[in-house]
């Protein structure tokens, strides 16, 4: 009963702990008679579950009845490994995702973006390094920034199976769950990429797997046309604020309401941030530096004054 109460104990300190609190009912015998009537209503309570570990420790084995056959065997089908195969599917050796006519509607890097990126002296190994990084884990075909700024992505953000508390146990999961979701850039269709990653794991599933899918939104990516002289202006306005030319880059998010703005209102908007790699966005320890506020507030300026004299 005490190791029930308390399993993560050992076993040694629970028996010294059960045998105290017996040693003192027994110097206090009237003491002891109070509790007869809560023993009595707590046996009864435990009796069923007494005679089923009886039956399954005890009677079990003696009459040679297998104790979790599928177990033993290696035949019961583990739901963590059907979900790591699939997980390992998602992507190729060359870091290209897999999902069927997934870069439908992603598009070319246009020359005059690379050329300001180019221009902005990226350094991927110290990048990268400050991480603890060596090598970038997307396409091996593109640079450290188009992966970051135009490539869509395809990532598992949680996974789930089994016991995962203290200690070890052997028993085989029963489900086994992940979070997986996709950054698209472009004009990629999120309901048909949904559709064909869906059909893909229903037939990567082998005999007796079933799946069930939790929607969880089905955003586009929102594609503003730089060709509008205000984007320009405004680029101009920063770079004369800060030490190196501002460029135009793409960024993973949520911000619908930028895509709303153009597809309703057909405005394009104009997003700027101030902030730094090392801001550590949404972590406890985020921080935002004063200097990247101050010179913020003189960039919104340096914008509103180049727009407004067009």
């Amino acid at each position: 009963a005490f190791q029930a109460i308390v399993p993560r104990s050992p076993r040694a300190v629970v028996t010294f702990a059960a045998g105290m609190v017996a040693t003192v009912a027994g110097l206090f015998p009237a003491f002891a008679m109070q509790l007869l009537s809560f023993v009595g209503i707590y046996g009864t309570i435990l009796a069923p579950v007494g005679a089923v570990i009886v039956a399954d420790v005890y009677l079990a084995r003696r009459c040679g009845f297998a104790d979790r056959y599928a177990e033993r065997t290696g035949a019961a089908i583990n739901p963590a490994r059907v979900l790591a195969r699939i997980i390992a599917s998602l992507h190729d050796d060359q870091g290209r995702i897999t999902v069927p006519d997934f870069y439908d509607g992603v598009p070319e890097l246009p020359d005059n973006i690379r050329q300001q990126w180019d221009a902005l002296g990226f350094d991927p190994d110290a990048f990268l390094g400050s991480v603890d990084l060596s090598h970038p884990a997307g396409e091996q075909d593109r640079t450290v920034l188009e992966m970051i700024w135009s490539r869509p992505t395809c990532e598992v953000n949680g996974i789930t199976s089994g016991y995962t508390g203290d200690g070890f146990k052997t028993v085989l999961p029963s489900k086994a769950s992940a979070k997986i979701s996709f950054r698209l850039v472009g004009t990629q269709d999120p309901l048909a990429i949904r559709k064909n990653f869906r059909e893909m794991v229903h037939e990567m599933l082998p005999p007796d797997c079933t799946v069930e899918f939790e929607d969880h939104g089905a955003s586009p990516a929102s594609v503003m046309s730089t060709e509008n002289p205000a984007f320009e202006q405004a680029r101009q306005a920063l770079s004369d604020e800060w030490p190196r030319d501002a460029a135009f880059i793409g960024g993973g998010g949520s911000i619908p309401i930028a895509g709303h703005f153009k597809d309703i209102l057909g405005l394009d908007s104009i997003l700027i941030g101030f902030g730094l790699d090392d801001d550590a966005l949404h972590s406890p320890n985020e921080k935002y530096d004063l200097r990247s506020f101050h010179k913020g507030t003189r960039s919104w300026a340096r914008v509103l004054a180049a727009v407004t004299r067009g």
